[in-house]
């Protein structure tokens, strides 16, 4: 005779019931369900291109400045014509205002991590703190921009000596590098709103933007000692 097993009935637990179990669909920034019953798709694992591709390109930048260093060096050397000067004041509310943007953008990983990881509320803003580091971002390109006006003020132009031409490519290179990390904040903040954020991207930009620091700090050492 033959025997008919039965496949066992499928009980489905709702979220409500999950969550009371303890088992929850956030997974920190898996998944997650936010107040209104959306799901977020948030994911932690990116592609290894993704996660290490931003060492290459530190790297790179870093061989480009160490290449424009000894340049400099052996161009001050090699002749009597090298003129000094004093560096704009305004370079160091510049420096200021870059180790202040590292802050906030640290505060805004720290925000984020907490949203996402469950312990958030409707009134939370996770994307302030990356709006005050892009706003810092911006201030400090503009500040860069009204040292050049004051290095102009007094005659000193791309051309007007070597040293001067070496602040002008050293300073307006290292600008454009931080418009690039400001674009990728901008992205970040736009994956963040679309909750369609990786932790992997977050982590990027963030070393980007703080490696933007470190390098204008050496910059600015730099420049001091040397024009």
């Amino acid at each position: 005779m033959a025997t008919t097993i039965h496949e066992p009935p499928k009980v489905e637990r709702s979220a409500g019931k999950l969550r009371a179990e303890g088992v929850s669909g956030d997974g920190g920034w898996r998944n997650l369900s936010p107040a209104d019953g959306d799901i977020r798709a948030v994911q932690d694992y990116s592609s290894p291109p993704a996660s290490t591709g931003i060492w290459v390109g530190i790297t790179g930048i870093s061989m480009m400045f160490a290449a424009f260093t000894s340049a400099l060096v052996v161009r001050q050397g090699s002749a009597p014509d090298w003129r000094h000067f004093i560096l704009p004041p305004v370079l160091y509310a510049n420096t200021a205002l870059l180790f202040a943007s590292s802050f906030s953008l640290e505060m805004a990983r720290r925000r984020i991590a907490a949203f996402m990881g469950g312990t958030r509320n409707r009134a939370e803003r996770p994307a302030l703190w990356l709006h005050i580091t892009l706003g810092l971002g911006l201030l400090f390109v503009l500040g860069q921009y009204t040292a050049w006006r004051q290095l102009s003020a007094r005659g000193l132009f791309v051309a007007t000596n070597p040293s001067s031409s070496f602040f002008y490519v050293l300073t307006a290179t290292h600008a454009l590098h931080v418009l690039g990390g400001l674009l990728g904040l901008v992205y970040v903040i736009r994956k963040l709103n679309a909750m369609v954020l990786r932790r992997t991207t977050l982590d990027t930009a963030a070393r980007y933007w703080h490696f933007m620091d470190v390098l204008w700090l050496y910059l600015l050492i730099l420049l001091w000692v040397k024009l």
